[in-house]
């Protein structure tokens, strides 16, 4: 296959309906806890605001400034997100980095939906930019979790 046809295969159509379509974009003004985490590679940038109650994500905002793939990945989250656990967007987190780098199977629900994001395992450089979204909502929780404890 050439460069060209993995391309189109990358960015399949329902990678860029995703990205094009991405849940929960306002930014939430009364927000437990933010993150803003950069892909330093490609510039990629998403901004993460959660509301925890009882342990779980009671509301979600975010801002995302990526490709159709880190945009396709926030997409995923959003339309997910509510609800979870920290173990579970942890474990979101680390299925998704394995199913890039080490060819792991797609995650579990409630993020299966990352499976779309599969091609991308053989674009290295678009790795960071896709791991955004899940990365930035852990950080957020981490930080409430750390300031209870403290």
């Amino acid at each position: 296959m050439n460069g060209e046809q993995d391309l189109v295969k990358l960015y399949s159509g329902r990678i860029l309906a995703l990205a094009a379509g991405i849940p929960r974009t306002e930014r939430l003004a009364d927000a437990d806890a933010s993150v803003r985490r950069r892909s330093p590679l490609c510039g990629s940038t998403v901004i993460v605001d959660i509301k925890v109650s009882e342990g779980r994500i009671s509301d979600f905002g975010q801002d995302v400034k990526a490709c159709a793939l880190g945009q396709a990945a926030a997409s995923v989250v959003g339309a997910n997100i509510i609800g979870t656990t920290l173990d579970q967007v942890r474990r979101g987190r680390d299925q998704l980095k394995a199913m890039l780098k080490d060819g792991a199977p797609p995650p579990e629900a409630p993020f299966a939906d990352l499976e779309v994001l599969m091609p991308a395992r053989d674009y290295k450089n678009r790795h960071a930019s896709i791991m955004l979204a899940l990365e930035a909502t852990v950080e957020a929780f981490e930080s409430l979790e750390n300031a209870a404890c403290a």
